[in-house]
């Protein structure tokens, strides 16, 4: 429950309770969080240090508690507490092999058949591209990516560690023809269970550029492929979709003619993680809404333009033909 989310929650209805579920059913889903947004939509924050419910976001009884009583998996050894156990956290939990299961979380990422859809294809499908992917047929859940070893870590698209180890890129090496250079950079989904990226808000992109020998890019030298699920800020269509489902790769062909300048050939694999929200904000920005919300929209457009890193760079010396060595 980021700033992004509260600020546009803060300028909806207070008794707008369909829409806020539209949003907070998987950001903040407990009845008391509900409650607490639609009294923070009618009162002024008096500045308390303590978050409120629906600020909280996902907590731990979003997952763990069900009609009062606290659930979660079973010990490795397979084994339950009894209810006889002393000393145990809360006294003890009920074990469920649900945890377990990638279906546990499909009710936060994946539409259900007939909701939200752009270009025929659900704009939450997570679960289904999982599903149809080697990673159900070997049994590889979602909770063994994302939750290694029972951590509660969800690392993600925003993970810069996550996301080196979900592809495999290659960069071939720039061949001369003429006073033009070929080359190629790969990258193939070879560690996501599911669409790489999943969801529309992250674009990947992949460059090949010409660099002088202090490695500043030379104008009209760079040619680049974008990964990502592009669609309209209002979300009324797909403008392209050329994510990579599991296994599958894509090729930047690289062709330009040598500037005279250029030393090197450089390959990169940028993640913008949250390109589509940078751009959604800066639209809500320029417009009269939000009000309320506007300063933490301005801190969520803030969050959104440091998110980017760099998965991949290389660069390669760029010889003319007759160039000793």
């Amino acid at each position: 429950m980021g700033p992004g989310v509260l600020g546009q929650l803060l300028d909806m209805a207070p008794d707008a309770s369909d829409e806020h579920q539209d949003c907070i059913r998987c950001h903040a889903p407990l009845a008391e969080q509900a409650a607490s947004l639609a009294e923070a939509i009618v009162k002024t924050r008096t500045g308390s240090a303590q978050p409120l419910p629906h600020e909280q976001g996902l907590t731990c009884a979003a997952c763990h508690v069900r009609g009062h009583e606290r659930f979660g998996p079973p010990r490795r050894d397979r084994s339950a507490p009894g209810p006889d156990v002393a000393g145990l956290p809360h006294g003890g939990w009920k074990a469920s092999s649900a945890f377990e299961d990638s279906r546990f979380c499909a009710a936060c990422h994946q539409f259900r058949e007939g909701e939200f859809a752009l270009n025929g294809k659900l704009l939450e499908n997570t679960y289904e591209e999982w599903k149809s992917s080697r990673y159900a047929r070997e049994g590889k859940s979602c909770q063994s990516c994302h939750m290694p070893e029972r951590r509660h870590l969800w690392r993600g698209v925003h993970d810069e560690s996550m996301m080196k180890s979900a592809v495999a890129i290659n960069a071939a090496a720039p061949v001369r023809a003429g006073n033009s250079v070929e080359a190629s950079l790969s990258i193939r989904n070879t560690g996501t269970g599911h669409h790489f990226p999943t969801y529309v808000t992250p674009k990947v992109i992949v460059e090949i550029y010409q660099a002088t020998a202090n490695g500043k890019i030379l104008p009209d030298t760079l040619q680049v492929h974008v990964i990502a699920r592009l669609v309209e800020l209002d979300l009324s269509r797909e403008i392209a979709d050329t994510r990579l489902a599991p296994d599958e790769e894509a090729v930047l062909r690289y062709r330009r003619p040598v500037h005279r300048r250029a030393g090197f050939l450089v390959y990169r694999v940028r993640v913008a993680p949250d390109a589509f929200y940078k751009e959604f904000f800066e639209s809500s920005l320029a417009s009269a809404q939000p009000v309320r919300g506007k300063p933490m929209i301005r801190s969520a457009l803030e969050r959104a333009r440091r998110s980017p890193f760099t998965i991949f760079e290389e660069q390669r010396p760029l010889r003319r033909a007759g160039d000793s060595g």
